[in-house]
């Protein structure tokens, strides 16, 4: 019997471009205008800053995105990965939060302007590439994080891995080592969460550049185990180990339902399970609501997002960084239903010591919801309780920007555009790296990229 690794390089390698469906082809073409302007809008981030120049990058053919310089491939990858996913802002899947577009696309991206591949052959390795994360992330559920692994970071070196084997036209076998070393490649902890630096930031920029070395390498005859995902010291046995997997989500229905039409696109800049309750905070604020009056907010929460976004609840109430900030419930509660907004400019040094934010932090904390459906379906409930004893509630019941509620092409364009103008980038110059991603599947290479390092 073929392993289950066998089974997604058999369809791997016999993926062509025209077997991409257009609700996929849309999925893709949205996560490159998605993914490319995050990158660009991080660019002069100070971790940024720190990760170019303490990377040891030889010039090459691979552009970085606005920072004036083509690298190695695989350099490029973690450095765009990196910047895509910097600011939690890029796309993620609701079946388990990985972020596919941060991971998937600078790997291919970087792998095709420096082999010179077609635009065409770049969307069905995107393709591909998101389709093995989303599966794996099925598979996986909630026991990646409750290892203390991320998942965009484990998942993704397997699906940049398989995304740079379709790139490169690896058969099957060349495919399935390379998913057999990306196994090995993979790596990435939570303890972010204890301090809020910087390390998640850097994940998907690693899971990327993983994935093109991985595949590299099994194109040049290196081998890789081929039990890697089910094996006794397989994928999910090493980072899911409290989960009895049911592998049944990476091959049922391979080629004909495509999860990479199902993704979700973030308003907020911000983790995915603190989305909905921003939706809540800012519609309990225009509701009238006056952040003196109010006694406590009670967010009913699923228990599975508890060690990341609520506890222990007085530090999250006090996140240590801006950053660590983007992953506490009560302060994106306090800071949304203050600014009426979760965006770049929410968490920043300043607004992270507002005394009127972090007053309003103090007031909020959770309780766990038993019916909570998440990780299926990620939803809000914040309870209010004023001082004149009457308690406002707000419900938001699905993921805005997900597949119940998604996003316009129209306001991932926007979105977009916000980002270029954040990194610096004018009108003009971005209408045409808009037009790149658009046309990203009839380009005959991808060398027009190089108009944009600077």
């Amino acid at each position: 019997m073929a392993t289950v690794s066998e089974t997604l390089a058999d369809w791997l390698a016999g993926l062509d471009p025209a077997d991409i469906p257009g609700d996929a082809r849309d999925g893709v073409i949205q996560t490159v205008i998605d993914t490319v302007g995050l990158a660009y809008a991080a660019r002069g981030e100070d971790y940024m800053r720190a990760l170019v120049a303490g990377w040891d990058a030889a010039p090459g053919p691979a552009t970085v995105l606005g920072h004036g310089r083509g690298i190695d491939a695989a350099g490029a990858a973690m450095i765009n990965g990196t910047a895509a996913h910097g600011e939690d802002f890029d796309n993620t899947y609701e079946g388990c939060p990985v972020h596919t577009g941060a991971v998937v696309v600078p790997a291919v991206l970087a792998l095709a302007e420096a082999r010179g591949l077609p635009g065409a052959r770049a969307l069905c390795a995107i393709a591909a590439g998101i389709e093995v994360m989303c599966r794996m992330g099925l598979v996986a559920g909630a026991g990646v994080h409750r290892a203390g692994f991320h998942p965009t970071a484990v998942i993704g070196a397997m699906g940049a891995a398989a995304a740079c084997g379709v790139a490169l036209g690896l058969g099957r076998k060349a495919l399935t080592d390379a998913l057999g070393l990306a196994g090995s490649m993979a790596s990435g902890i939570i303890e972010y969460l204890a301090d809020g630096s910087w390390t998640k930031r850097m994940h998907a920029g690693w899971a990327a550049q993983a994935g093109i070395r991985a595949a590299a390498m099994a194109g040049a005859g290196f081998r890789g185990p081929v039990s890697v995902i089910e094996g006794t010291h397989g994928f999910y046995a090493a980072f899911a180990p409290s989960i009895e997997p049911d592998f049944g989500p990476l091959a049922d229905a391979l080629g004909s339902k495509w999860e990479t039409a199902r993704l979700a696109f973030k308003p907020y800049a911000c983790g995915t399970m603190c989305q909905p309750y921003v939706d809540c905070a800012i519609r309990l604020a225009r509701s009238g609501v006056a952040a003196e009056d109010i006694v406590t907010m009670t967010c009913k929460v699923g228990e599975g997002t508890v060690h990341r976004l609520w506890d222990p609840i007085e530090s999250k109430r006090r996140p240590p960084s801006p950053y660590g900030a983007k992953f506490s419930g009560p302060y994106c509660v306090a800071v949304a239903f203050t600014d009426g907004d979760a965006g770049l400019a929410q968490f920043t040094e300043e607004r992270l010591h507002d005394p009127r934010i972090l007053a309003l932090a103090a007031k909020v904390s959770y309780e766990i919801d038993p019916d909570n459906e998440y990780p299926a379906n990620y939803t809000g409930h914040i309870a209010a309780r004023l001082k004149d004893g009457t308690v406002r509630e707000e419900v938001q019941p699905c993921l805005r920007g997900g597949t119940r509620d998604p996003l316009s092409r129209d306001g991932i364009v926007g979105k977009f555009r916000a980002n270029l103008a954040y990194g610096g980038m004018e009108a003009a110059r971005g209408k045409a790296l808009l037009r790149l991603c658009e046309g990203l599947g009839e380009l005959p290479d991808l060398s027009g990229l190089a108009r944009f390092r600077d």
